[in-house]
């Protein structure tokens, strides 16, 4: 027989090891259904639920009465509802991807992503096209995104070379993209006010510094009277640099750890390049 104390431990141990298979198995299927319209139905389940506990709490003896009618056959609505989400996440079990780090998607994704930005840079900057570009990290940028067009587009090379085509809807305006989606185009982004600023910089510029200077956004200039491209990040513009800097100032940026066959960047250059 084992000592009581020795119970007590074995009894925690297995508790906090139940606590975090269901934990990562409930982050896993949030995973899943990330981008997907069970999203939102997880949300109607959810305001259902907190109406159902409310009426309980308050005596709502007919609201609470519906409720249970609608939880209790919930079940299968959800069966029918989430068929193609329990489905994939039925598919990814068996091939034994379920229970894998899903970072390596999101690397490939942002990956392909840099891949298209960067064709679609050489061929703007090659033909002299301006272009105003502007990714999200940390910081939020929803109150830009709200001035500019709904996207929540794939991130292609042609996409964005259509967007900024002059004399089309949405050239005039920045991309800001999130996730590595095109979130909304046609966006105005703050400009700076510094005064130490060279008067040679255009519009396009000064948004892409003061975005720099209120977000930690990486913000790409393309400058349509010469082709050059610049990078503003944390109050710094990095004029006229070459499309290997800048692929090397993404991949370090956005791909974090993972090592870059290009030349490693470091930040802290001057505010006009």
């Amino acid at each position: 027989m084992f000592p009581r104390e020795d119970i007590d431990i074995l009894n925690i141990v297995g508790t906090v090891v139940d606590i975090a298979l269901v934990a990562y198995v409930i982050y896993k299927l949030i995973t899943v259904i990330r981008g997907t319209r069970a999203v939102q139905l997880l949300k109607g389940i959810t305001v259902i639920l907190i109406v159902w506990f409310l009426s309980s709490f308050f005596g709502l003896r007919t609201l609470q009465w519906l409720m249970s009618q609608t939880v209790t056959y919930g079940l299968l609505a959800i069966i029918i509802i989430f068929q193609p989400e329990l489905r994939r996440a039925l598919e990814q079990l068996g091939r034994g991807r379920f229970f894998t780090r899903s970072t390596t998607v999101e690397e490939k994704n942002t990956v392909q992503m840099i891949e298209a930005m960067m064709k679609a840079v050489k061929y703007m900057a090659k033909r002299r096209i301006g272009a105003l570009i502007s990714i999200e990290k940390e910081t939020g940028m929803n109150d830009y995104v709200e001035t500019g067009i709904q996207m929540n587009a794939k991130v292609s090379t042609e996409l964005l070379i259509n967007i900024f085509i002059p004399n089309t809807p949405l050239h005039d305006g920045a991309v800001i993209m999130r996730n590595n989606q095109i979130t909304a185009a046609a966006c105005y982004l703050p400009l700076s006010e510094n005064p130490f600023i060279s008067k040679e910089l255009g519009t396009r510029h000064r948004a892409a510094l003061g975005i720099s200077e209120v977000t930690d956004s990486l913000t790409i200039v393309i400058s349509e009277e010469t082709g050059n491209i610049s990078v503003a990040k944390n109050g710094d513009l990095h004029r006229a640099i070459d499309e290997e800097t800048l692929k090397a100032m993404l991949e370090k940026e956005l791909l974090g750890d993972l090592k870059s066959s290009s030349t490693r960047w470091q930040w802290g250059g001057s505010r006009n390049g």
